[in-house]
């Protein structure tokens, strides 16, 4: 039995792995020529360090996930710490560690774990046709490949997602726009070990320890979408939206490297029920687009390929197995979606009632409530 596998990223790659643990050969294409890592750092929480292990790829984590051991959050101005806590508690109630990670670390280790010279690059897919004898797609190129089934994990802008639902869903603009990238690890700025967010304004900065002593740094500014800013006018931008912040924000500002900092406008898709077409299946971003705002993106991916490899350990009946995917996945992901909407509203002021209730709610936070609302995400997945 042969699977096509289209994308080659978390998702792509996570996919792969589990098929072939699963005894079956599968060809992995990629529609770029190299692939650059959109966004510079991933959230890899424990639900998606489970998958990794579980996809024997834990060793990736344990080498490049950061020693993230503290959460805090500072007000925007003073940076009084309106609350700190250890994660300890959530290591031990879901039996793993939260690790932050450089994306270009991570394809990286992912592709070599998989074989670089496994994967078909420059392979952009125009359309796919089934048959009684599989799945044929076809590329830009003017080749095609045939296979048993095909597993769509080539993002939020996937070509085979309207094939799948019959329609082109649209992107929805989430209100607000982030700056990220890498730096140097600063103790003046943030403890090296710590999830440290400055709040105010439905704004928010924040660091993320990740390998190398570095930290993950993201900005976050509501604003209209479309607006004439770009690299060049980095530092001006954010020195501008974060006037009067704290000295600890002014100086994350003055070391950024403009050329290695992206600028994104934040989407997500309306979620929608069906993941499967016949012997095709929606995976990763390409079956549910999300917002970052509760760092799940890149882990429902990899629980997405955790469940379909342990089906198809089960049974090789195609049509069953992708039925039962669709069914176990599709509530856990729309759940993932609409949580992580619902946190952005809240943290970028969309009603600023709400966001200055919650800027007041962080003053009494012990770490309870905070690590009670991760561990109901975290243990809805697969693998508890």
């Amino acid at each position: 039995m042969k699977a096509l596998v289209i994308g080659g990223g978390i998702g792509g790659l996570s996919a792969a792995v589990a098929l072939k643990n699963a005894g079956i050969e599968c060809e992995v294409f990629e529609a770029v020529k190299e692939i650059k890592p959109v966004g510079a750092a991933i959230s890899i929480w424990p639900n998606g360090v489970k998958c990794m292990r579980h996809l024997g790829m834990g060793e990736i984590i344990d080498s490049y996930g950061g020693p993230m051991h503290f959460l805090a959050y500072k007000e925007h101005r003073r940076a009084e710490t309106l609350t700190q806590f250890s994660l300890a508690p959530l290591v031990e109630r879901t039996g793993g560690r939260p690790s932050p990670i450089s994306r270009a670390e991570l394809q990286r280790e992912m592709l070599d774990f998989w074989g670089r010279d496994a994967v078909q690059f420059g392979k952009r897919v125009t359309r796919c046709e089934e048959s009684a004898d599989g799945v044929c797609i076809w590329f830009t190129d003017g080749s095609t490949a045939q296979g048993d089934f095909l597993i769509a994990a080539d993002g939020s802008h996937s070509a085979l997602r309207p094939y799948v639902l019959g329609y082109t869903p649209p992107r929805r603009y989430a209100g607000y726009v982030n700056w990220n990238g890498l730096v140097d690890i600063d103790e003046t700025i943030a403890p090296g070990n710590q999830w440290t967010t400055f709040v105010g304004e439905g704004k928010r900065v924040s660091l993320m320890p990740v390998s190398g002593g570095r930290f993950y740094f993201f900005f976050d500014v509501p604003l209209p979408l479309g607006l004439p800013e770009d690299r060049s006018t980095l530092r001006a931008d954010l020195s501008r939206y974060f006037s009067g912040w704290a000295p600890q924000v002014q100086k994350l500002i003055a070391t950024l490297d403009p050329h290695t900092t992206n600028r994104i406008e934040i989407h997500d898709i309306e979620p929608f029920d069906k993941l499967v077409r016949g012997k095709v299946a929606l995976l990763g971003d390409a079956g549910h687009s999300t917002t970052p705002d509760i760092g799940q993106g890149g882990c429902a991916a990899m629980e997405d390929a955790v469940v379909l490899g342990d089906l198809f350990r089960q049974s090789q009946d195609i049509s069953q197995v992708l039925g039962q995917y669709e069914r176990l996945r599709r509530d856990r992901v729309r759940d993932l979606v609409l949580k992580a909407r619902k946190r952005c509203d809240v943290t970028h002021g969309k009603d600023r009632a709400l966001t200055e209730a919650w800027y007041q709610e962080l003053k009494a936070e012990t770490g309870e409530r905070i690590i009670n609302g991760l561990c109901e995400t975290i243990q809805g997945g697969p693998l508890g």
